[in-house]
């Protein structure tokens, strides 16, 4: 096992629930897709819905002051919902993908895989991110966005900072191999994970499964891994117990952490 660097220990990290987690990272408090709804049903249009089965650990008013959200994509309410959309307002920036931007105006910008933007930190220099490349499902880019929309992932970066990277609501490896060979290796990765399923893709995989999520920290050699999306909402088809085995059969397991 590769040791925590000391950069990966300036990252705490804070899990919400299903694909929410706030960290801080060179001043700056970010915090990534927004969903602190109660339990219950949420409509996805044409008669569909998810199902969001447990509160989230914390509530809007625990966050504090947010800096930046990294938001994989406004269009399902597992990632952005009512009290997300609302929060997003007193944020001075959002970051989305291009079309999700658009939608929402206000402070929120898109970046298309590979454009970086430069965020001022609170002490002086900046934090870099970097929009990456996400697949939500099974396929090629084009098929996929004509069912399921954009979608983005993010890298971070700065000088004497750690490389932090989140995923987003990927499903396939071929981005992950992508970034490990521009920014690899990762000192904290966030990986959305809960092998998610709906009828919307004849319940093929829209977020990495177990397997994948363990696989996918070994590509990034990742240094600390903190798994989220895989608690909360119905269409999580695996939750902790399934990927505690993926990470222990991958020898990773010691890299995890929990929130």
């Amino acid at each position: 096992m590769v040791a925590e660097s000391s950069a990966s220990e300036q990252v705490p990290v804070r899990v919400f629930g299903g694909p929410t987690a706030l960290f801080e990272y060179g001043g700056l408090r970010v915090l990534t897709d927004p969903t602190f709804d109660a339990p219950g049903d949420y409509p996805l249009g044409g008669g569909r819905a998810l199902t969001k089965t447990a509160a989230s650990a914390g509530s809007v008013d625990d966050l504090g002051r947010i800096d930046v959200v990294l938001l994989s994509h406004d269009e399902h309410p597992d990632n952005l919902d009512v009290s997300g959309r609302a929060l997003l307002g007193d944020v001075p920036l959002t970051l989305t993908t291009p079309s999700g931007a658009k939608r929402l105006g206000g402070a929120a910008r898109g970046l298309a895989d590979w454009e970086s933007v430069e965020v001022e930190r609170p002490g002086g220099g900046v934090v870099t991110v970097t929009g990456v490349p996400a697949l939500h499902g099974p396929g090629e880019r084009a098929e996929l966005e004509a069912v399921v929309g954009q979608v983005v992932g993010f890298v971070l970066t700065g000088d004497g900072l750690p490389t932090v990277y989140v995923s987003g609501d990927n499903a396939q490896l071929g981005p992950v191999r992508e970034v490990a060979e521009r920014f690899g290796p990762v000192d904290l990765a966030v990986l959305f994970a809960g092998a998610a399923r709906t009828p919307v893709l004849d319940r093929q995989l829209l977020t990495l499964d177990s397997d994948r999520a363990a696989e996918a920290a070994r590509i990034l050699d990742a240094r600390r891994i903190v798994p989220v999306h895989f608690d909360s909402w119905a269409h999580f088809t695996e939750g902790r117990e399934e990927l505690e085995a993926a990470f222990t059969a991958a020898g990773l397991l010691e890299r995890v952490q929990w929130g």
